[in-house]
């Protein structure tokens, strides 16, 4: 998983937070107008103001969740990393 990809855009910021038990993948979009995230097999599709950007999860990430909410993006994994 790579996050430098979030990082193109000027002011965006992308954290990877590792726990005991789950990996937190945080990415800032800023204020967009317009922002939705979905998980599809591995891969998590986030379409924000029409550019589209994908993450694939690694191998062995288990239970992944995502949501965004004012434009910040969190992705929660279990599971080995």
């Amino acid at each position: 998983m790579t996050l430098e990809q979030f990082t193109r855009g000027e002011g965006q910021l992308a954290r990877r937070y590792d726990y005991d038990d789950r990996t937190v993948v945080a990415v800032d979009f800023g204020s967009p107008t317009d922002a939705s995230v979905d998980l599809v097999d591995d891969t998590v599709i986030v379409v924000v103001d029409g550019e589209q950007y994908e993450l694939e999860l690694p191998d062995g990430a288990d239970d992944a969740h995502t949501f965004i909410k004012n434009g910040v993006l969190t992705v929660e994994m279990e599971g080995d990393r």
